[in-house]
């Protein structure tokens, strides 16, 4: 994240998680009308259970359907790592509603929600630069249709099909950003051939006050014809603790309302049209983070202390986060070649007054000693309008070469604003503005690929794809600063900024062009403007106002209790003795880069229930540029990073005890390259409390390392209903290339200057080294119905949170480079290492003999472990970002 205070190759892939409790649902038909073939092989198998009926009494393993290689295929059938998910499985797990749950069933995945941020890595794989200058290293999809801008994935999570977690590069079939894998939520389409309405109604209460509902209504409109409702509403209270001051209510309380309509329409079996709209609307709270720095530097780690209780102080976190999106898809199958185009167009539009606090609580501090009469702030207003278009090509005659080839185009506006207050400084003020109303980004592509079948049981695959991307930028970024001098060039007056009522202006400038601003009145004028309603107690407009009108060129000195820090006086003649302004910079940045991804590999069907694979490909995330400071200290651009991998595996079928059972295993291997790692730096701080106020990113290509793995998964059947499914990973990985400046080691009493770091032997953050999943269900028939249930038990060995990986801090006293100190990383304050976590999630429940009625009731981290998901760690931050807290409840189902 950006500015913000919290501010060669081998590789073997196997899936896991098929699962035979919940009935699979029918399954999408997201890619291209495909082929009679594929359809015929579609309408061979069992018919599914009805979209919105109760669990089915599997006697064959269940056929779990993914889309990873752009069309409907058995997953068992996949030459690669995957995992997906039924909305039965998630809803028996407490995984709706809670983006970040799904992790715990899936090893080698993090998710991290910082300030409404989604970030998603993969196997140590990911991208923290979640802001206009960056992009997301596992690409979100939504039906197929990539996501640009990942806020408000929650919001998605009800009425689906399935979610598809695809591990390992894409870039041949994905493209750009899914350099770690993709991640695809997969929505229920209309059911076609029914001769009335149908669908459910379902409501849930749990802990922490949550109460939610959703409901999902099919409409036939002829035999050939469809349109589907669906809807959901949650609230639900934060799993964080207010110890500080009484009238605020912490931050992370959720209140979501989503929508989306969908229409269907296949006359034959050659042509689909398909189209949804949707939209969703978060409020609430905020996303909330704690700043466990100072309870580190009074002697406390983050498991001496409970890090949810945090003292908050200043304004209440709030959030609104409204998102609408529109997609559609034409599939026509013309015999020989099938031709499929994909659209869609989202619109998001997220604003956030974060939630401010004096650190958290820890054993013997005295609460009364804290400042709450402080309103530092950060406050947040992104927008987005990304729209994509796909045309795809396709084979359909069944030859012994199939090929899909076409073209992609994205484009993508913004307008960020960021705001961060520093509320009554004790020397000076010093506050940040990053605000930009014109950002762009456009990418485009061409791609193909193929499988060739050598034999009846041997196939050769292989594909490539050109990139073509362009961003620009323009705006004003960097620091608000005012020094005010007292009597006698005393200083120096504070500046009360934020305080009840204050609203910033942001993208409702009325400019952003400073490039011709030079004098004091400029100056003055520039910083009022980007206040939209001053505080009740905010002193800026009075003491510069003077200033920017020309009335009192000094500006208007004034004596007050909170402002004079106890010992300022006013000169005689009521001005300021002297008033240094400063301003932000203009922001103009742009990038062009252009890359190509390539796989090859093979497929080999040993026997007609074992498959052996390999593949090696590469995958691009997308380059960029950095905020417009000093070149020399901060590059303007950085390159596209690149994965080079290489995957084998075998995925197998086979009876034990006369049942069903699947044994996979996959080996993989990743060369990482002009990897970028980011430097989070202070651009302004208040040099008395050593604070910093504002931060900037700069992204440099300077990493290399290497990520090798093992998975392997099971599904194994027994009697009386029984089944369990096993997954493992064992993960290594090495930084071998990364020198960057230690923002840890900032030394204000040496002017702010940094240490560098070498970052190499180090680990990748967010990388366990040993993960394993058990999962155990059952179903079996009752005399008044069907009664299911599942436990899962997930363990994730240490991983770190940063790339520092709890290295010693180095302090340097001065710029040529002589050590002032050097501390461990616990003194200094930034620990930045999980300990190994074990999670429970539970869900049980009972179906009525006609399949109307369903009652669940679930558990999810029911040993309410506290897990850190990511770091921000610099400048007296360590911000822990948390897991869920233990959540249970139950819910009610009725379908018609």
């Amino acid at each position: 994240m950006k500015r913000t205070l919290f501010g060669s190759c081998f590789v073997i892939g196997a899936m896991t998680l098929l699962l035979a409790s919940a009935g699979t649902a029918a399954s999408e038909r997201e890619s291209i009308a495909h082929a009679a073939a594929a359809v015929a092989m579609q309408s061979s198998q069992d018919a599914p259970p009805p979209a919105d009926g109760p669990p089915t009494r599997a006697v064959d393993l269940d056929t779990v359907i993914v889309t990873v290689e752009r069309r409907e295929q058995d997953l068992q059938r996949y030459a690669g790592t995957a995992q997906a998910f039924t909305s039965e499985d998630l809803r028996a797990l407490g995984i709706n509603n809670e983006l970040r749950n799904i992790q715990v069933a899936v090893p080698g995945m993090s998710i991290a929600n910082q300030e409404g941020n989604v970030e998603i890595f993969i196997r140590g794989v990911g991208s923290a630069n979640n802001t206009e200058l960056g992009d997301p290293g596992a690409a979100p999809h939504l039906n197929g249709n990539y996501i640009p801008r990942p806020r408000g994935l929650g919001t998605m999570f009800y009425d689906l099909e399935r979610v598809e977690i695809n591990k390992g590069p894409q870039g041949t079939l994905r493209g750009r950003n899914a350099v770690a894998g993709t991640m695809n939520i997969v929505t229920r389409r209309p059911q076609l051939g029914e001769d009335s309405m149908s669908g459910y109604v379902q409501g849930e209460v749990g802990n922490r006050d949550h109460r939610g509902g959703e409901v999902a209504l099919n409409m036939p409109l002829a035999v050939n014809a469809a349109l589907r409702f669906a809807g959901y509403h949650v609230e639900k209270g934060s799993s964080f603790t207010n110890v500080g001051d009484p009238r605020l209510t912490p931050a992370g309380i959720q209140n979501e309302t989503a929508g989306r309509l969908s229409f269907l329409y296949e006359p034959d079996d050659k042509l689909s049209v398909f189209a949804m709209v949707d939209m969703g609307h978060e409020s609430g709270t905020g996303y909330p983070g704690a700043n466990i720095y100072s309870a580190v530097r009074a002697g406390y780690g983050p498991d001496d202390v409970d890090m949810r209780e945090v003292v908050y102080r200043g304004r209440q976190g709030a959030m609104d986060n409204r998102i609408w999106g529109f997609q559609g898809n034409v599939a026509y199958d013309f015999g020989a070649i099938a031709l499929e185009y994909n659209g869609s167009f989202r619109d998001v539009d997220f604003w956030q007054r974060n939630a401010t606090s004096d650190s958290i609580n820890w054993p013997g501090r005295d609460l009364s000693a804290v400042d709450y009469d402080v309103f530092s702030s950060q406050f947040w207003q992104t927008r987005s309008q990304a729209q994509t278009h796909e045309l795809r090509f396709v084979s359909t005659d069944g030859n012994r070469f199939n090929w899909t080839a076409g073209g992609f185009y994205f484009h993508e506006k913004q307008q960020v604003g960021y705001f961060s207050l520093a509320d009554k400084g004790y020397c000076c003020y010093s506050g940040t503005e990053f605000t930009m109303p014109d950002v762009d980004g456009k990418s485009w592509a061409v791609f193909g690929d193929g499988t060739f079948d050598v034999t009846d049981t041997f196939r050769l695959k292989g594909g490539v794809r050109y990139t073509d991307e362009s961003k620009s930028r323009y705006g004003i970024g960097g620091n608000w600063a005012l020094t005010l001098g007292g009597a006698d060039f005393a200083c120096c007056f504070a500046t009360r900024l934020g305080t009840e009522g204050f609203v910033p202006t942001l993208l409702n400038r009325p400019n952003f062009d400073v490039s011709g601003l030079s004098s004091s009145a400029d100056f003055a004028r520039f910083l009022l403007q980007g206040i939209l309603t001053p505080g009740a107690r905010d002193t800026l407009i009075q003491q510069i106002g003077g200033i920017a009108d020309g009335s009192a060129p000094n500006g208007n000195c004034f004596v007050r209790p909170d402002i004079d820090n106890g010992f300022m006086q006013c000169p005689p003649d009521g001005g300021f003795t002297y008033a240094n302004l400063t301003i932000p910079s203009q922001q103009q940045g742009s990038s062009a880069f252009n890359y190509t991804d390539w796989r090859f590999g093979f497929e080999w069907d040993r026997t007609d229930r074992s498959l052996v694979y390999g593949t090696l490909s590469t995958a691009h995330k997308a380059g960029g540029f950095n905020d417009s400071f000093d070149p020399d200290v901060i590059p303007e651009t950085y390159r596209p990073e690149k994965i080079l991998a290489l995957e084998l595996g075998t995925k197998n079928r086979f009876d034990m005890f006369g049942r069903p059972a699947t044994f996979n295993v996959a080996a993989f291997y990743y060369n990482y390259t002009d990897q970028v790692f980011q430097d989070l730096t202070a651009i302004s701080f208040d040099p008395v409390t050593e604070e910093a106020s504002g931060f900037a990113l700069a992204n440099r290509n300077v990493g290399k390392s290497r990520i090798f793995g093992v998975e392997a998964d099971s599904t194994l059947r027994f009697e009386h209903g029984f089944s369990l499914n096993l997954n493992a990973l064992y993960l290594d990985t090495e930084i071998r290339q990364g020198v960057v400046a230690d923002a840890r080691s900032q030394n204000y009493d040496a002017g702010g200057i940094t240490s560098e770091i070498d970052l190499s032997g180090n680990e990748l953050p967010l990388a366990s080294k040993l993960t394993f999943n058990a999962r155990l269900q059952q179903l079996f028939d009752v005399s008044f119905g069907t009664f299911d249930w599942q436990i899962l038990a997930a363990y994730r060995s240490a991983y770190y949170l940063t790339q520092f990986n709890n290295r010693e801090v180095t302090f340097l006293a001065d710029t040529a480079g002589t050590v002032d100190r050097v501390e461990d990383a616990f003194t200094a304050g930034f620990p930045d290492r999980q300990r190994a976590v074990t999670q429970i999630n539970v869900g049980a429940g009972f179906t009525s003999p006609d399949g109307a009625w369903r009652t669940e009731i679930w558990g999810a981290n029911l040993l309410d472990k506290d897990v850190s998901q990511k770091a921000l760690v610099g400048s007296g931050l360590n911000i822990r970002f948390l897991n869920d807290a233990r959540s249970y409840g139950v819910r009610v189902r009725y379908n018609f």
